[in-house]
């Protein structure tokens, strides 16, 4: 991101220098790229939990953490300086967003930001114009949550037949027979938080543990280990995948979340909607800056497997409140259809999205008698 970032100064502001944290000069303005660092008065921290004096800690806590008093501080490595200004609002970026900041040191020893420059949307795989001449559609589904109590077997199954072309009517059937990829967005299971206690399990627990999962293997019986979907892995159309996944449908890329990413970001920073969250990783070029500050991921060493070195044409996040959607343009001319899917075991609705232009509507499973 820094040699990135570097080779983007040049053409945003020909005429200044860019220079290490270490080598600023009071008032003398310059460029400096590194990582943000937001400090939050009201961040958890992981010590409080063995803190003697827990009852100071209130027993409510808050969806977001944000605080008027927070601030930000950007690190190089060869040091880290408090930054001030109005062009950089605390309030929208998070901890680990890499940028380029255009501004001067004051006497107080602040880096007062003038401008912001972000990574901004990758290069992307050219999309071939009236490359299909006939709708195809690519279904989003996420939080199917079998095993809780919101799950109703009969939604799911009615989704399922949509899918199979397991229906009555000849409109349904006509765009059942259009969906040529169907994508299951995390959230798929859900297990009795009682059983997870830490210590060795009963085998009648275990067997009920198991129960979510075998029943999700039955409904996907067409065809996230194999080996836990013994019905299904046999079938070549079954592909268990890593969160983030990134695909391909008819050289139209597809990249997209569970949703955990957009919801830590949700809990650290501010927008009007979470499709606002979207467009900025897709603007920071990553798709989890939060991680692992304040969001879990597996160690890499040698890459960052966040890094969106690909623009997609398609962005999604599962497990979202409410369907939401939004087209994004590039500066170099992309095109990202950016979707928000809903939880299916709440809501009943699946996204439709065509591969021949981009467009995507809603299907909607209704149950109510």
């Amino acid at each position: 991101m820094r040699t990135l970032l570097y080779s983007l100064a040049p053409s945003w502001k020909p005429h200044l220098p860019v220079c290490k944290v270490l080598g600023l000069e009071e008032g003398k303005e310059c460029i400096i790229v590194g990582t943000l660092f937001k400090h939050m008065k009201l961040k958890p921290c992981v010590l409080d939990e063995y803190s003697k004096e827990r009852s100071v800690t209130p027993l409510v806590k808050p969806r977001n953490f944000m605080h008027p008093d927070d601030s930000l501080i950007l690190e190089d490595e060869s040091g880290r300086v408090k930054l001030g200004g109005s062009a950089l609002s605390p309030a929208v970026y998070v901890t680990g967003v890499v940028v380029a900041l255009h501004g001067k040191e004051t006497s107080a020893g602040e880096f007062v930001v003038e401008d912001v420059l972000e990574a901004g949307l990758p290069p992307q795989l050219e999309r071939p114009l009236d490359h299909l001449k006939e709708d195809k559609y690519v279904l989003l589904v996420s939080g199917l949550s079998i095993g809780s109590s919101s799950s109703n077997p009969l939604l799911f199954q009615l989704l399922v037949d949509h899918i199979t072309g397991h229906v009555s009517e000849d409109e349904e059937l006509g765009l059942a027979a259009q969906i040529v990829h169907v994508v299951i967005a995390g959230n798929s299971v859900e297990f009795p938080r009682k059983l997870l206690t830490g210590q060795n399990m009963a085998s009648k627990d275990q067997s009920t543990l198991y129960e979510p999962i075998k029943e999700l293997d039955i409904m996907l019986n067409q065809p996230l280990n194999r080996c836990l979907f013994p019905g299904s892995a046999p079938y070549n159309t079954f592909r268990s995948c890593t969160n983030p996944h990134s695909f391909d449908v008819d050289n139209i890329r597809f990249l997209g979340t569970s949703g955990q990413n957009i919801d830590d970001l949700d809990k650290y920073s501010e927008a009007e909607s979470k499709l606002d969250f979207v467009e900025r990783t897709l603007r920071w070029r990553h798709l989890a800056p939060t991680a692992p500050n304040t969001l879990g991921c597996y160690p890499f060493t040698d890459r960052d497997p966040f890094l969106i070195e690909t623009c997609p044409h398609v962005y999604f996040v599962g497990n979202q409140d409410k369907y939401d959607s939004r087209l994004v343009k590039g500066s170099e001319g992309q095109l990202v259809r950016l979707i928000c899917i809903p939880k299916f075991c709440e809501t009943g609705v699946a996204v439709a999205v065509n591969l021949k232009n981009l467009e995507c509507h809603t299907r909607s499973f209704n149950i109510q008698l």
